[in-house]
């Protein structure tokens, strides 16, 4: 077994069932968590408690006025991460291929182009990101090694996957063999460490965001606080 084979098989499948398994189990441990009864009554005319959640979901979204002076560059910068991340994960077509010989799903890919400058606002988004945690004396202070394993393990297969390109994807889907496989198996084992890291680190936000921003909605709507 060469180190390509160890990737999309063995390494795979463990870090795929760590990913499932730690990803559910975050997910049952947040909504089974008992909570501290509210033996307040609810403000008069305050909207249903769903309603406050998905509120404080939606505004969070965008910081407000007040903070925008000082926050805007950071949040442009999150969703050019999030948004280019998004492009090049589930629009290149060999990861379109990928997803399908696992579970059989598929789409329609984005133009090779469109993929590429996704993955460079990307990479210039991380790097942006990484220069303001190391200057910004508040950020640095309140890192911790989480911020920067996660930050690794999110570039190393933005890094490989570059590595693994050299021809357009329409040429890569068809072939039936594999041409570079020691970058493609590093390429591999780069994503498998992220879907192992995944439930135990800050990147568990891509789920848990929703229930603290919902959390938080619906104590202030029960205290009739508009968020």
């Amino acid at each position: 077994m060469d180190l390509l084979e160890f990737a999309r098989g063995p390494a795979l499948t463990v870090a795929l069932t760590i990913f499932v398994v730690g990803t559910l189990w975050r997910l049952v441990r947040v909504m089974t968590r008992p909570g501290l009864p509210d033996l307040s009554p609810p403000r008069v005319g305050t909207p249903p408690d769903w309603v406050g959640a998905l509120r404080a979901i939606a505004r969070g979204m965008w910081p407000r006025k007040e903070f925008r002076p000082s926050s805007s560059l950071a949040t442009v910068n999150g969703y050019v991460l999030h948004i280019g991340l998004a492009l090049l994960v589930f629009g290149y077509a060999p990861h379109i291929a990928f997803v399908h010989r696992l579970i059989g799903l598929s789409w329609p890919a984005l133009p090779d182009t469109v993929v590429y400058f996704a993955t460079a606002a990307t990479i210039l988004s991380m790097l942006m990101a990484l220069l303001a945690r190391m200057t910004d004396p508040v950020l640095r202070l309140i890192s911790r090694a989480d911020d920067w394993i996660t930050w690794v393990v999110v570039m190393l297969p933005v890094i490989t996957g570059m590595a693994v390109i050299a021809e357009p994807s329409a040429s890569v889907v068809t072939r039936n063999h594999v041409i570079y496989g020691a970058p493609l198996a590093l390429h591999l084992l780069s994503l498998e460490l992220l879907l192992v890291w995944f439930p135990f680190g800050k990147l568990m936000h891509a789920f848990l965001f929703a229930f603290s921003r919902g959390a938080t909605g619906v104590r202030f709507n029960h205290r009739g606080v508009n968020v």
